[in-house]
């Protein structure tokens, strides 16, 4: 009886213990890759991060936007020269898990429950 219960208990254990890899620091600044689909077409992001800057250049564009860390794995993204009203709104970032030269996010606007997913590739 002892047996079953520690072979029916074990798989928690061994999933309760687990955490994943959060290393948001190594993150914070270089080049990333961002691809998704848009309209059912692959496109790629790329963009270039320091502390308080982030210039992203997508289609042969440039759009800059300041940067407001909240804790290491958590950041305010604000437009520096939005062009229509949806560009004014802020976006805010979470990072939720790294793994060497990537990382798993979850974006949205502030203050809306609607997030999304995604997986950045640094580059450089």
């Amino acid at each position: 009886m002892r047996l079953v219960t520690l072979l029916l208990l074990l798989p928690l254990f061994i999933t309760g213990c687990y955490q994943q890899e959060r290393n948001c620091v190594n993150f914070h600044k270089g080049t990333f890759e961002f691809e998704t689909f848009l309209n059912g077409e692959l496109t790629k992001t790329t963009f270039v991060r320091n502390d308080t800057i982030e210039i992203d250049y997508f289609r042969k564009k440039s759009d800059t936007a300041s940067i407001r860390w909240i804790n290491d794995c958590e950041y305010i993204l604000q437009n520096l020269h939005p062009k229509n009203m949806a560009e004014q709104k802020a976006i805010h970032i979470k990072i939720l898990n790294t793994n060497k030269n990537t990382y798993t996010f979850e974006y949205g606007l502030v203050g809306s429950s609607n997030k999304q997913r995604g997986t950045v590739k640094k580059i450089k």
